[in-house]
């Protein structure tokens, strides 16, 4: 249970940081456009407001949620704009509560959750902390793309392991994303956290490894930043090829971002 409540606190901590990057915005300022193609400040605090929803009625009220989900249409993209278009319309000052009254009834419900309970979800079922670190790469992705809007650097912290690790555990997604089979061989993957310490994931053995700072790999998986740009090495064919592919999250893998797109590459 010690685990579940240490990613729930992460995820909330998460969650204070993009609180801080758009609670003292003007009105005109949650209308920039962010990297992003056709999403504003507002679209990333929409989305943000509909997912921490779904999670929370998943852990909340399973049956609801499967009731709801059961409603969605086969089209991705439509059920993500159909989610957050609630949420579009709302002042900057409505949207910023709701978005702080859904977070924390979500960080309440996934606690809640007893250990080793499964949660509802729109692939399959997860552990109640898989789910919120889930949440954590929504928190990472959609909050670095309000900060490259406003040039703020976000200071990481060794909280990304749990992100890291949501990012091994889901390694297959971005072939599934692009209709292909996910080869055979196992990546290891040796990062290097904010504070230095080091992180190993998969066979020691392994001929494919990826290798470079834990803060790039989130950036990578969530294609909040283009290969080039970030300092991940591969070993082996398999492992280079996962660096180009690479997503944590399910559903279209979107344009992602072009190599140089910004002036100071993650360190």
């Amino acid at each position: 249970m010690a685990e579940q409540q240490d990613v729930i606190t992460a995820l909330a901590a998460d969650g204070d940081e993009v609180d801080r990057l758009v609670a003292d915005l003007s009105d005109a300022q949650w209308q920039l456009p962010t990297p992003a193609v056709g999403w504003t400040i507002t679209h990333q605090m929409a989305h943000l407001t509909a997912t921490f929803q779904l999670a929370g009625l998943a852990a909340a009220d399973p049956d609801g949620f499967m009731a709801m989900a059961s409603g969605l249409g086969p089209d991705f993209n439509a059920n993500v704009v159909a989610a957050m278009a609630p949420h579009l319309g709302d002042s900057p000052s409505t949207l910023l509560a709701k978005w702080r009254r859904q977070r924390a009834e979500t960080e309440r419900a996934l606690a809640a959750v007893p250990a080793g309970q499964l949660v509802p979800w729109l692939v399959r079922p997860l552990p109640a902390p898989v789910l919120a670190a889930a949440g954590m790469m929504e928190l990472f992705g959609h909050g670095q793309d309000i900060a490259d809007t406003l040039g703020v650097r976000p200071t990481r912290t060794d909280r990304l392991r749990y992100l890291v690790e949501f990012a091994v555990r889901t390694w297959d997604f971005g072939y599934q994303a692009r209709k292909l089979t996910p080869p055979d061989t196992e990546l290891s993957f040796d990062i290097v956290a904010p504070s230095g310490a080091h992180w190993q994931f998969g066979p020691q053995d392994a001929t494919n490894r990826v290798s470079g700072p834990a803060e790039d790999l989130c950036l990578l998986v969530t294609r909040r930043r283009h290969r080039d740009d970030l300092g991940l090495s591969a070993t082996g064919p398999e492992a280079d090829h996962w660096l180009d592919i690479a997503q944590a999250y399910r559903g279209p893998a979107g344009t992602g971002r072009t190599p140089g797109q910004f002036a100071v590459p993650a360190a």
